[in-house]
């Protein structure tokens, strides 16, 4: 007889065998949001921002924001430039809310006199324009609530100039399933092991020199194929990715656990939920996002690693993006549960590329080989037995700080012919069937 598993019931299973091995991590934050504020220059301005707490909002605000799904959002801008700076708020949230607006919520109830204290509270507390030359200006903008991380974007208008700062910044208590300390702070590699590509031809050889694929924990077995490379630093390739929607990963911490499974039985959503670990140089993933459907079965989500190469000065990440369709039973997962991909993966490849175009970020978009052709008539399989099929390359998506309209993002050659003639044609690289990564 045949079985079939319904997705809801499989994900309830998933999470009941990952509570067995989740950890309740403690809570960290700052003493003061202050003092763990993110600080930026460019020319004459400084800017500063942190993102409060739940308890932090309620304390500065005397009301629980967080259950209004209201974030503030502490800004300081210094302006040491000659002429008048405005914020413009819209930029950070577009659906942001003004202070009035903010402690109208809150007025149910009230009498008039405490109606007017709450107006009066919230407007002494809002960031106000402009910014004299000269002076420094401090505030909160009133953002919609974000579990993770929330992508902190400052555009400073003046007469004939705009600056842009965007800052990803950490909501204080999400448990990310990466160090920050360890991916964004300090350098992971010692420094004689760095090297900063300057030649493209140079740069190619080194990617395609990189592992064909994700592996099980000791390196037994080959996985995912490492498709994708990132380049680019804090400030401009994860900001362009949280912007498109692109949300990090939680730690499978016990209430990780809940929330997947409560989001199994309603059929909600949830942005973060955790991934299981593949292995590239010995380690799980540095970084994992995902970019979440309307059920916890559908998403499309990456893995990064950090590599000790740089592209003119920038960070080069190794990464494998595949596309979530469902979850089924398997026997090659100690869970039992996992999810099962897409076996096209050069569809989620491609979806990303599109995607980062839109972020105004990405500058630069080129194919190496990687894994090598595996065409849909003989797919291979992954660590947990899903067949894919690709045309065997990575892709290489480099970012930049600096706005870039659609028009201006630049190929590099590599590949492009033989690419467009033959999109499953195997590459240099191949695979050989049992060779190491």
């Amino acid at each position: 007889m045949k079985c079939s598993v319904r997705p809801m019931l499989a994900v309830v299973i998933l999470a009941c065998c990952l509570a067995g091995c989740a950890t309740d991590v403690a809570e960290v934050s700052g003493s003061d949001y202050r003092s763990r504020a993110v600080t930026r220059v460019e020319g004459a301005l400084q800017v500063s921002a942190a993102i409060l707490s739940a308890e932090e909002s309620a304390k500065v605000y005397g009301v629980p924001l967080a259950e209004k799904k209201i974030q503030p959002v502490w800004v300081e801008v210094r302006n040491n430039d000659d002429r008048n700076y405005f914020l413009l708020s819209p930029g950070m949230d577009p659906n942001f809310f003004p202070a009035s607006e903010a402690a109208e919520a809150f007025a149910d109830g009230a009498s008039q006199a405490e109606a007017a204290n709450l107006d009066a509270r919230f407007g002494a507390h809002a960031f106000r324009n402009p910014i004299p030359p000269g002076e420094t200006v401090s505030g909160f903008v009133l953002t919609n609530l974000d579990a993770a991380g929330k992508l902190v974007q400052l555009d400073l208008v003046a007469n004939s100039r705009v600056t842009t700062f965007s800052i990803l910044i950490p909501v204080p208590g999400f448990r990310a399933d990466y160090k920050a300390s360890e991916v964004f702070l300090r350098e992971i590699y010692p420094r004689d092991r760095i090297v900063d590509y300057t030649d493209d031809d140079a740069f190619r050889a080194a990617l395609e020199a990189l592992p064909c694929c994700s592996t099980n924990q000791d390196g037994s077995k080959h996985g995912d194929p490492l498709n994708l490379v990132i380049v680019g630093r804090r400030d401009d390739a994860f900001p362009a990715l949280v912007r498109r929607g692109w949300r990090p990963t939680e730690q499978k911490w016990s209430g990780a656990i809940r929330k997947m499974i409560t989001s199994a039985l309603s059929g909600d959503r949830y942005d973060n939920a955790p991934v299981s670990d593949l292995y590239v140089f010995g380690r799980a993933q540095d970084l994992a996002l995902q970019k979440a459907r309307d059920t916890i079965h559908q998403r499309n989500h990456l893995r990064l690693w950090l590599t000790p190469m740089r592209y003119h000065g920038k960070s080069v990440w190794i990464g494998q993006i595949s596309r979530d369709i469902g979850v089924r039973l398997t026997i090659h997962s100690p869970t039992l549960v996992t999810h099962k991909i897409d076996p096209d993966l050069d569809e989620a490849r491609a979806a990303l590329a599109e995607d980062m175009g839109y972020s105004q970020n990405l500058v630069k978009v080129g194919f190496v080989g990687g894994v090598g052709a595996a065409p849909p008539d003989t797919p291979r399989e992954n660590l947990t037995a899903d067949p894919y099929y690709t045309n065997g390359y990575r892709q290489v998506l480099v970012f930049d700080r600096a706005p870039t309209q659609l028009s201006g993002i630049s190929l590099f050659p590599w590949n492009m012919e033989e690419l467009l003639r033959h999109p499953h044609s195997a590459t240099s690289t191949e695979m050989k069937p049992g060779a190491k990564p």
